[in-house]
């Protein structure tokens, strides 16, 4: 077969709506990912509580959480599977996510057997489940980056920051149901509290700025509920307490109702944001349908009725034609003539579309690459000076307030820096 425009511009529209596919798709996974982050951060919660109090409460709460997790998982598990096909389109990159996300998932059942025997402590168990599930929430920005179409790309960009301030809320659940349950208060978890909640302050901003109108005014709106404001009343009472102090048992069952009515409203967001974009799926992938007939019916038209370019040439060049006339070419008349213009039409049509999309499409992945770049220097200062993850958050946010700088400039110039900066801040830490 002899290439042609109509084959190029016929096999461009085609590969639009494989991509439409892919994302489909993508969203599918980044919606069962979510599903099992949710019931993972429903047994942290549970557990947290039944270490913390020496296996005494929450028994049956964490293990109807565990009961819960298990078909989600095996779900995720099968998606898996189906990414090794080459028709899904996965990156190494993603392949190597997905590896990481499943050594911690086999690793689960090992877990949850030692809790059973109330082996570790409640921070230990806490800090387990949340490594795994940061696994699964790095795993869905990976799904969710470069989607190319603007519209679906935002609600992408809203939907893992909802996720990220949703983790964030559940382990704020966990250490809160864990401090009240022990009946103590203690320094390093009222700090990781305080960072907790800064943190999902910041994702869920993001969050706001790319949803859509009604869920954005959905969350405003549950910003102004009592549970809300009983919430905030609760956190000071952790937060202020003096460490050491001994704080009320009682109030642990509060802590947890209250912290988890929140949670279940940035839950019940969630899913109503998967459907926003399965219908912004399905609409791009009918309007991308539509275009590739279109482009059909207009390639037919052309095929059926060339241009007379003989006679084309033949009016430049005639004698008869008045000098002062302006040739007359065919992409500037009607008819049969008009074809090669239909064509230039469609293929600028095209381009333009493509340009545009480009532009919009700028804001939304700004916004992922800045998430990313700013948990990249968090994890090079734990690493290289073994920060923990708050002390490395407050050490850039400390350096952007005092050199009057954005948080993603001074990342930048973080990871910029050579390891032997790292060493020589390292060795003065150790004096």
């Amino acid at each position: 077969m002899s290439l042609s425009v109509s084959h190029l511009v016929l096999r461009a529209k085609q590969l639009e709506i494989d991509a439409v596919g892919h994302l489909a798709g993508r969203v599918e996974l980044a919606d069962v990912i979510g599903q099992l982050i949710h019931a993972l951060q429903r047994e942290r919660g549970a557990t947290s509580v039944y270490l913390a109090s020496g296996g005494q409460r929450f028994l049956t709460e964490r293990q109807s959480a565990v009961e819960a997790a298990h078909p989600i998982e095996a779900t995720l598990r099968a998606l898996f599977a189906q990414q090794l096909a080459p028709e899904q389109g996965a990156t190494a990159r993603t392949l190597s996510l997905m590896a990481w996300v499943l050594l911690d998932l086999d690793a689960l059942a090992g877990l949850r057997l030692q809790i059973e025997q109330r082996t570790p402590t409640a921070h230990d168990s806490v800090a387990a489940f949340s490594r795994l599930i940061a696994g699964l929430v790095e795993l869905i920005f990976h799904v969710a980056d470069a989607a190319p179409y603007p519209g679906i790309s935002r609600l992408l960009v809203a939907f893992v920051h909802l996720v990220q301030g949703k983790e964030a809320a559940g382990q704020e659940r966990a250490v809160g149901a864990q401090l009240f349950a022990s009946g103590a208060s203690d320094e390093p978890e009222q700090q990781r509290i305080i960072h907790l909640i800064d943190a999902q302050e910041r994702s869920l901003r993001v969050f706001e700025e790319f949803a859509d109108t009604a869920l954005r005014g959905r969350w405003q709106q549950h910003q102004l509920t009592p549970n809300v404001a009983q919430l905030e009343r609760l956190r000071r009472t952790l937060c202020t307490a003096r460490p050491g102090a001994m704080l009320d048992t009682g109030l642990s069952d509060l802590w947890f109702e209250v912290s988890s009515e929140r949670i279940t409203e940035i839950w019940h967001l969630q899913v109503d944001l998967v459907q926003c974009l399965r219908q912004a799926c399905e609409a791009q992938l009918r309007a991308t349908r539509q275009d590739l007939q279109d482009s059909e019916g207009l390639l037919r038209q052309l095929r059926d009725n060339p241009p007379p370019h003989t006679h084309a040439v033949g009016r430049f060049f005639s004698a008869t034609e008045q000098p002062d006339a302006a040739p007359v070419l065919p992409a500037m008349t009607d008819g049969p003539g008009r074809a090669d213009a239909s064509l230039v039409d469609l293929l600028q049509a095209q381009s333009a579309r493509l340009a545009s999309m480009e532009v919009e499409l700028d804001t939304a992945r700004r916004a992922l690459h800045e998430r990313k770049v700013i948990e990249r220097a968090k994890g090079a200062l734990m690493s290289r000076l073994g920060l923990s993850e708050e002390a490395a958050f407050r050490a850039l946010q400390k350096s952007s307030m005092d050199h009057n700088r954005r948080l993603l400039d001074v990342a930048e110039a973080t990871l910029s820096l050579p390891d032997v900066f790292f060493a020589a801040r390292g060795d003065s830490h150790q004096k």
